[in-house]
């Protein structure tokens, strides 16, 4: 069953797009030769970077968004390294977190070097842009103090969260180190704060199942 809510005129936020260019933007840094990307939404960024001349796989369980392959990130259905960067955005927080670490093998299977992730992250931030002639603009984002996570309650969505009660940012990067992925890189995007990026590199080590 197609997703419909991928195509909802109001899905694609501004904010949204923002987000959108960080997952290109990433991609692209990283001049690959192949990518596999994980859920493909509405197609928007697998287009973009297939007419920028990027060799992209799309796989998605559901078959009504067109993917190149159907299958789950639980069980991909290709061979060990077989592409340069896997990105997988927004999708596996969809998943029970006990799903989490298996998911991330995967990942790290079919990768040679490198693996895009991002999901939501709920942690209460303060966001502060300053902007004054002949000076670069400043955008921080301030962490809260005195944080109060919000408890995770099934939206038929989202399983978890990030910053919610029992998901903290330190879980997450224990998950990733025990499936063999280091973090290079980690940052919310400042124009969309509930997105937060992860570039991890692959560790030469098998992860154990």
């Amino acid at each position: 069953m197609v997703s419909r809510h991928y195509f909802e005129f109001d899905y694609d936020s501004k904010q949204r797009f923002c987000s959108y260019w960080h997952q290109i933007n990433e991609i692209l840094s990283l001049r690959p030769r192949g990518v596999l990307e994980v859920g493909i939404g509405n197609g928007f960024v697998s287009n973009y970077l297939k007419n920028k001349g990027i060799q992209l796989v799309s796989l998605d369980v559901d078959t009504g968004l067109n993917p190149d392959v159907n299958g789950s990130v639980l069980a991909t259905p290709f061979q060990d390294n077989a592409f340069d960067v896997v990105f997988c955005c927004q999708v596996l927080e969809h998943l029970p977190y006990s799903y989490f670490g298996k998911a991330l093998q995967e990942l790290h299977r079919v990768s040679t070097k490198r693996v895009v992730l991002s999901l939501p992250d709920v942690t209460t931030v303060y966001r502060v842009n300053v902007e004054l002639p002949r000076i670069n603009p400043i955008k921080r984002l301030i962490p809260h103090p005195f944080p109060r996570p919000p408890r995770r309650v099934f939206d038929d969505e989202h399983y978890w969260e990030i910053g919610m009660v029992g998901y903290p940012l330190k879980k997450i990067q224990v998950t990733l180190r025990e499936s063999g992925l280091k973090v290079i890189n980690t940052y919310r995007v400042f124009e969309f704060i509930y997105h937060r990026f992860f570039v991890l590199e692959k560790i030469n080590h098998r992860p154990s199942r």
